[in-house]
């Protein structure tokens, strides 16, 4: 088939903080700048939040082709305790050869192929198949620049960094704390390590990053992976800020019990608290959480789902959707659901997070400082409570919390004990009453007007970075036009 339209084949990995910033920037691509755009997703059990919301009304995907691929048997493959992204970066390998096949079998070949982070393996079908390579971090700068710079660092400052715990100093960046590293980074012994290292040496194979920032978000971090002096030279590719992907909300258009129990609360009363769709807390935590909540005096909508002592990531490929009946479950305090019900709201299912967000009901977001999270917490103008769990979400709370100023944390990090009830009262009190929220409010709603004009279609950044994009693709389309009527 010949067309003068370009065609962008995407390969999404499992889990929301994947999904939806992929088909989000299928979107814009076919929307907004004239792409034909397939996605490749994994399946995934129908129950699963994944599952949820690919066939929930908000997903809004009938502008892009959704095409799901069988997810491999990796029982074999990985221990079954193995860190979850061990488990995502083996599932999406063994997948290439099927989305090998996929993509030959096109009539309408792909002038690009867009991998995500747990699929820079399938790199390599860009030259097999003449197509354009993209990485797309749905992650922010500061991620990337770590990914990009650690694999570069000699031994000595790696040491520093791990065994004498070091800030690690990025050229043209700020240092990265050693509380706030990556897993991956910490044992050279483990397999997340020896796995995920060699990656960051496969950026510069690509021809492009796109990376899901604006330049009022991170501007000291983008201005060097962009300077040929500092990260750019490592990276050696062009970065193209081109966020913020979310989810346009239309709250007229979304049916769901928690945005009618929302309508009827004051403006900027309620605090939202969700740890994405695969964090989870520890029993004891999870008490603590209940009992702060309920002590603070104040307004919620809870997504709660059942403790999991193990690890902070264990619910990540899990279906996890407990009934909340009138009597409280047994893993909180007894009595909870009751005490709290003319203030509260406790729900164990998906729900439509962008909506509740963009509610004028909802004055604070309590977090686990997910990429998309806080991306849908900024455009819709929230101040945050940051709770990271695991891997980039340390250094996002840093940067909403030290740099931005529209976050708050606890003092010590939840990986490190139990933040008590006491603390988890003054946090919430703090971000929905005092003075020190209202500060933060208006700070993230200045913030919000920088995102709409990264968008702008008059010289936003993020707009410019999609036109560049498309001119190379454009342009790569006439090429292989031109060697195929040469054959």
């Amino acid at each position: 088939m010949k067309t003068t339209k370009p065609h962008a084949a995407m390969f999404a990995s499992p889990g929301m903080g994947h999904v939806i910033p992929v088909i989000e920037l299928g979107k814009r691509l076919a929307g907004s700048h004239g792409f034909h755009v397939t996605i490749f997703v994994l399946e995934d059990d129908a129950a699963s939040v994944q599952s949820q919301f690919l066939n929930s009304p908000g997903c809004d995907a009938t502008s892009v082709d959704v095409i799901s691929l069988p997810t491999p048997d990796i029982s074999g493959l990985v221990d079954p305790s193995a860190f979850f992204a061990i488990k995502l970066l083996v599932m999406m390998r063994e997948t290439i050869p099927t989305l090998r096949s996929k993509i030959a079998e096109m009539e309408y070949k792909p002038t690009a192929l867009i991998v995500d982070l747990f699929g820079l393996d399938a790199l390599p079908l860009g030259g097999e198949l003449n197509m354009l390579t993209y990485i797309f971090v749905p992650s922010n700068a500061r991620f990337l620049a770590v990914i990009l710079y650690f694999p570069t660092l000699d031994k000595d400052m790696e040491e520093d960094h791990i065994i004498k715990k070091q800030p690690m100093v990025i050229p043209g960046c700020e240092p990265v704390r050693f509380e706030d590293t990556l897993e991956t980074f910490l044992d050279p012994n483990d397999q997340l390590y020896r796995e995920f290292v060699p990656y960051g040496l496969a950026f510069s194979t690509a021809d492009g990053i796109i990376v899901n920032t604006w330049d009022d978000m991170e501007p000291k971090t983008l201005k060097s992976l962009q300077d040929p002096n500092l990260l750019g030279r490592i990276a050696r590719v062009p970065v193209y800020p081109i966020g913020p992907l979310f989810r346009p909300v239309d709250q007229s258009k979304t049916n769901h019990p928690v945005l009618d129990w929302l309508n009827k609360q004051p403006d900027e009363t309620v605090l939202y608290i969700s740890f994405g769709s695969g964090g989870s807390l520890s029993a004891k935590q999870l008490t603590e959480l209940a009992w702060g909540l309920e002590i603070s005096q104040q307004r919620f909508v809870w997504v709660v789902r059942p403790p999991v002592d193990s690890s902070a990531c264990s619910a990540y490929f899990s279906v996890n959707s407990i009934e909340i009946r009138d009597d409280t479950p047994g893993y909180l305090p007894e009595g909870f659901v009751s005490r709290t019900h003319e203030r509260g709201l406790v729900v164990s299912s998906w729900v439509p997070q962008a909506e509740i967000l963009a509610h004028q009901a909802v004055g604070g977001f309590l977090t686990h400082c997910g990429w998309n999270s806080i991306l849908e917490s900024v455009v819709s103008g929230v101040p945050m409570i940051a709770w990271p769990l695991f891997v980039d979400q340390k250094m996002n709370a840093t940067l909403l919390n030290e740099e931005l100023g529209i976050a708050i944390r606890s003092k010590i990090l939840p990986s490190e004990g139990v933040i008590t009830r006491e603390e988890i009262e003054a946090l919430v009190r703090k971000i929905m009453v005092e003075e020190e929220g209202c500060v933060m409010r208006k700070k993230v709603k200045k913030l919000k007007d920088t995102a709409v004009e990264s968008l702008s279609c008059d010289g936003g950044v993020a707009h410019e970075s999609f036109l560049r994009i498309t001119e190379e693709c454009k342009h790569s389309l006439k090429r292989v036009s031109c060697m195929e009527r040469g054959a």
